[in-house]
């Protein structure tokens, strides 16, 4: 355990923005569990709805730091091609 004051604010803090960013993170991933059910159910409204949520999220994690920007682009992208599928397959 920290001894110091500083130390024992920075334990405080850290574990704030822990819990902040683990929020964030799942949410993003509950985002995208959402669109790729609604993919496989071949619901293209539904899954239109739940891509912009999606997208959304993965932006505002990547704004926020919590995940890479490059990894943002790809899940991005990854979503943005399954919508495309299931519109082509409509």
């Amino acid at each position: 355990m920290a001894n110091i004051k500083s130390a024992e604010k920075r334990v405080k803090v850290t574990a704030a923005r822990t819990l902040r960013n683990r929020m964030a993170k799942s949410a993003m991933k509950t985002a995208i569990k959402k669109f790729r059910t609604a993919a496989e159910a071949n619901n293209y409204e539904a899954a239109l709805a739940a891509y912009k949520v999606a997208v959304a999220k993965v932006d505002r994690a990547a704004t926020k730091g919590v995940i890479a920007k490059n990894y943002a682009a790809r899940q991005k992208s990854r979503l943005t091609r399954e919508l495309n599928a299931l519109r082509a397959a409509q």
